[in-house]
């Protein structure tokens, strides 16, 4: 059973070495589980509009009431959710303002696209958040404003508190990245920098309007003031990000201004209280739905399956290991399940740096990781990692799939896997290999897709 599109880009290079059932079968898969992710299915499926009423889930909201329709949204899953209620709603929409990542395709036409970076904010960002602010300012009791806030927002929509400069909020998000921090640790930071973040947005927008957040999670557990933290309340404090930076040894290393403002007692805590609002919440695509539909369609391929967990964190080369100590389980006792089988996790892991490295991603460096320990395993065994936003760590590799062959030709052109592991250079070895996975922008960001494939 196919999907109706392949993401894969370079599927037929990935098919030309190696194990290729194995490979196959891994692509597959991964095809399926984007598909399954896909924001614009998932926004098509919530939302639709019948003689002037609309319908988002169990609610109807009657557009004679409600005569202005807004959108306001910001991630690397946004710009689909955007193209389906503009598709859905037409010339209902008067105005919007979606921010992207660089590299998005595509255009809208009753909104506003913007451009900007991720993992590190720029001007452009700056300028598209300031515009967001400023058109919730300017909504009206009635209005509706539909809210895609997805994975990545808080790089493309970058809106620093006064006392900090955009220059000074780019070092502080470079020391969260690389620190080894997970996801709401450094979300915790960067929200109490922000004029946006932390229910700031929503404030703005007037208490009689009508906020439909529409999201897609890439944050285990799905805890919503980490997925669309713009528009609902905060959950966290400045104590928790005193106890954050103190943890990670960050005082010393973040600017003067940064240090002066979070030791200011004069300093505004985020919103904790948005029930003046009207708020309605939809997490239209789940954080663990890769790992859930990668073991459906496993089992459709008569694989035995185990999703082992969908709530991985730490870091990635120690994951990796674990997982080629799975395989030799399975492949010595049998357990915890008998070959074929697919074995499956996710979640959002990391990877600390220190001193020079090279390029890499945590999916990437979790297959390298693995691959380093796959070689005194005998079976047909492969392993994959893929950022399912379609980029692994700053690169533009999506992940990556590795098998025996692999190591035979890593040993043939005298590459040391464990040295470019050290070096953090998974990028550049993939590369050589021909077993980078490339997908470009995939429209989805949800969690990290791990698994082994053994036959």
């Amino acid at each position: 059973m196919g999907v109706s599109v392949s993401y894969i880009k370079n599927r037929e290079k990935l098919l030309s070495h190696g194990n290729v059932r194995i490979r196959q079968a891994a692509l597959d898969i991964i095809d399926y589980a984007l598909e399954k992710a896909n924001p614009y299915i998932a926004t098509k499926n919530l939302v639709s509009l019948k003689n002037n009423n609309l319908h988002v889930g169990n609610l109807t909201f009657n557009l004679h009431d409600h005569k202005r329709i807004f959108i306001l949204g910001a991630g690397k899953a946004t710009f689909p959710i955007a193209k389906a209620l503009e598709e859905i709603l037409g010339d209902k929409i008067i105005d919007g303002i979606v921010i992207c990542k660089y590299g998005q395709e595509g255009n809208l036409k009753y909104s506003k696209l913007h451009l900007a970076s991720h993992p590190i904010p720029d001007e452009a960002g700056h300028i598209a958040a300031q515009e967001a602010m400023t058109l919730a300012k300017k909504t009206r009791p009635g209005d509706i404003v539909f809210a895609g806030i997805t994975g990545g927002s808080s790089a493309l929509m970058t809106l620093p508190v006064p006392e900090i400069s955009l220059e000074e909020k780019k070092v502080v998000n470079k020391l969260l990245l690389t620190c080894g921090a997970n996801i709401i640790e450094i979300n915790t930071v960067r929200k109490h920098l922000s004029q946006i973040k932390g229910g700031w947005l929503a404030k703005n927008i007037h208490t009689e309007a009508s906020i439909i957040n529409l999201t897609v999670s890439d944050v285990i557990g799905d805890p919503l003031d980490y997925i669309t933290c713009p528009t609902v309340s905060d959950t966290s404090t400045f104590e928790d990000v005193k106890l954050i930076l103190n943890k990670y040894k960050l005082w010393e290393k973040l600017p003067a201004s940064v240090i002066n403002y979070f030791n200011d007692s004069k300093k505004i805590e985020t919103p904790k209280d948005l029930s003046d609002h009207q708020i309605y919440n939809f997490i239209i695509v789940p954080g663990d739905i890769a790992c859930i539909a990668a073991e459906e369609k496993a089992k459709k391929m008569g694989f035995n399956t185990m999703i082992l967990s969908s709530m991985f964190e730490g870091e990635s080369k120690e994951l990796g290991k674990f997982f080629i100590s799975i395989a030799k389980e399975v492949i010595v006792n049998n357990r915890p399940l008998k070959s074929p089988c697919v074995i499956i996790g996710g979640g959002e892991t990391i990877i600390k740096l220190e001193g020079s490295y090279g390029m890499g991603g945590p999916n990437q460096e979790f297959v390298l990781s693995a691959g380093v320990y796959l070689e005194e395993l005998e079976n047909n065994i492969g392993i994959v990692g893929i950022d399912t936003d379609g980029t692994d760590g700053p690169t533009y590799f999506a992940g990556a799939l590795m098998d025996r062959y692999s190591i035979i030709k890593a040993k043939k052109l005298g590459i040391s896997l464990q040295k470019e592991l050290d070096r953090h250079n998974e990028s550049a070895i993939f590369k050589k290999l021909g077993d980078n996975i490339i997908t470009g922008h995939t429209g989805t960001n949800v969690s990290d897709l791990k698994f082994i494939v053994i036959l």
